[in-house]
C-alpha cells in the first residue's frame, strides 16, 4: 500500500516551469487577496449597503478573520492527502461567500457570507505557499515567495483601484459577483498543476506502536521538532506584526472619508498608491532577501514599519504626509511579513504544511483581533490612537525576533535578558 503511494506520488511530481508555477501563484492569489482587502478602503459604503455602522462592519469583518483558528486542520489535512485538494475546496468556499456576500439583504446572511470566505482564506494562502515551498529550493524560496506576493501589491494598483470605479459606476454587489467568478475558474486551474510532497509519509500502526490517544495526538500537533522554540517565537512576531498592520488597514478608509473627504474612486486611488508600496517591497524580497539574509530581512522590514507608526500622527497634518504616513508603516511591514514566508517555510520542513497553517491561524486571529478593536478605538482616539497601538505591537514582533528566532543554519540567537 504504501509503495502504491509513494509511486503516485512521484507520478503527481512532474516537473513544472518556474514561470508557470509562479504566475499562476499570482493569478490566483490576485483574486484572493482582492477578496481578503476589498472591505478595507471601502468600509463605510459596505456598511451603508447593508444597513449598518462601521463598527458592526468592522465586527463582520473580525467574523471573517475568525476563521482562521480552522487553518492547522486544513494544513494538517494538506500535509497527509495534500496541497491542491486543500485548495480546490478552500477556493470553493470563498466564492460562495461572495457569491452570497453580493445576494445579502439582511446583516445575518452577511454574517454567513463572511464565515464562509474567511473558511476559505483560513486554509487556501499557507496551503498554496506550503506547495510552493515543497517545490522550491531554500537558496530561491525567497525569490519564489517574494514574487508570489507581488499579488498583495497589485491587488491595490489592479483589484481595489478597479473596485473603486465598479462600486462608483454600478453598486458595491457587482465586484463581489465578478470575483466570485474568476475564483471558481482558478479552482480548474490549480487542478491542473502537478503535484508536490514534502513531509514524511505516516507510519502503519504496529502491535510494538499501538495508535496514539486523542490527548497524545493534540499535544504531538503542537511539536515542531527542534527547532520549535525559534519556529513558535517567528509565529508569534508574525502575529503580532499582523495585528498592527490591520490596525491600520482596517480604518484607513473611513479616517481619509471622514478627515479628508475622499469619495470612492479616491479611495480606491489611495489602495493603488499603497500597492505600490507593497509592490516595491515585494520586489525588493524576491531581489535581496536571499542574499541579505531572511531573518535581517524581517528584523529590517519590522524596524521600518515601527518608525512609520511613530511617525504618522505627526504627519496627519494634511492629505499627502498623512498618506505617506502610512504607506510608509505599511510598505516595511509588507518587506517584513514577505521575508518572514522564506524563514518560516524551513524552521520545520516536515511538518510544513502544519507550520505555515499556524501561521496563518495566528494571522487571522490578530486580524480577528485588530478589526474588532480598531473602529471602536479610532472613533474614541483618532488615528494617532490606532498608531500607537500598532507601533507597540511591533516593537513585541521586533524584540521576539531579536531574542529568539534564528535562521536555518545559524547558531541559536543571544538570548535578551531583562
Amino acid at each position: 500500500m504504501e509503495n502504491q503511494r509513494l509511486a503516485t506520488i512521484q507520478a503527481e511530481e512532474r516537473p513544472i516551469s518556474f514561470v508557470r508555477l509562479i504566475s499562476t501563484g499570482i493569478s490566483v492569489r490576485l483574486l484572493v487577496d482582492t477578496t481578503v482587502q476589498m472591505v478595507n478602503p471601502f468600509l463605510p459604503i459596505f456598511a451603508a449597503g447593508l444597513g449598518v455602522d462601521v463598527v458592526t462592519m468592522g465586527r463582520l469583518v473580525s467574523l471573517r478573520s475568525a476563521m482562521g483558528l480552522v487553518a492547522p486542520v486544513y494544513g494538517a489535512l494538506a500535509d497527509r492527502t495534500g496541497y491542491r485538494r486543500v485548495m480546490r475546496i478552500t477556493l470553493l468556499a470563498m466564492a460562495a461567500g461572495l457569491l452570497l456576500m453580493g445576494a445579502s439583504t439582511h446583516i445575518a446572511l452577511a454574517a454567513l457570507a463572511m464565515a464562509l470566505m474567511g473558511l476559505g482564506m483560513a486554509g487556501f494562502v499557507p496551503t498554496l505557499i506550503a506547495y510552493l515551498s515543497a517545490r522550491l529550493p531554500y537558496a530561491e524560496r525567497a525569490r519564489g515567495i517574494g514574487m508570489l506576493e507581488y499579488s498583495w501589491a497589485l491587488t491595490g494598483i489592479v483589484g481595489l483601484s478597479l473596485m473603486g470605479q465598479l462600486i462608483e459606476a454600478t453598486n458595491w454587489r457587482v465586484p463581489l459577483f465578478l470575483l466570485a467568478a474568476g475564483i471558481l475558474v482558478m479552482v480548474w486551474l490549480i487542478g491542473s498543476l502537478p503535484g508536490a510532497h514534502d513531509g514524511a509519509l505516516p507510519r502503519a500502526v504496529t502491535a510494538d506502536q499501538p495508535a496514539p490517544t486523542p490527548r497524545n495526538r493534540a499535544l504531538s500537533f503542537f511539536n515542531l521538532g527542534s527547532n520549535a522554540a525559534s519556529t513558535y517565537a517567528l509565529l508569534l512576531a508574525s502575529g503580532a506584526n499582523y495585528f498592527a498592520a490591520m490596525q491600520l488597514m482596517i480604518v484607513y478608509g473611513a479616517w481619509l472619508a471622514d478627515q479628508y473627504r475622499l469619495s470612492p474612486r479616491e479611495l480606491g486611488y489611495v489602495a493603488l498608491l499603497f500597492g505600490c508600496f507593497d509592490l516595491t517591497a515585494s520586489v525588493s524580497v524576491s531581489l535581496f532577501t536571499d542574499r541579505f539574509g531572511k531573518r535581517r530581512s524581517v528584523l529590517l522590514g519590522t524596524a521600518g514599519s515601527l518608525l512609520g507608526y511613530l511617525l504618522l500622527p505627526w504627519l496627519n497634518v494634511g492629505l499627502l504626509p498623512a498618506i505617506l504616513g502610512a504607506a510608509l508603516a505599511r510598505g516595511f511591514f509588507e518587506f517584513a511579513i514577505v521575508s518572514t514566508i522564506p524563514l518560516l517555510s524551513e524552521q520545520s520542513p516536515n511538518q510544513r504544511g502544519k507550520v505555515m497553517s499556524l501561521s496563518s491561524a495566528l494571522a487571522l486571529s490578530a486580524s480577528t483581533v485588530a478589526a474588532f478593536v480598531s473602529p471602536g478605538l479610532y472613533t474614541a482616539a483618532g488615528i494617532g490612537g490606532v498608531a500607537l497601538l500598532s507601533g507597540l505591537f511591533t516593537a513585541v514582533a521586533l524584540l521576539l525576533t531579536l531574542a529568539r528566532v534564528r535562521e536555518a543554519g545559524e547558531p541559536e540567537p543571544i538570548i535578551l535578558e531583562v
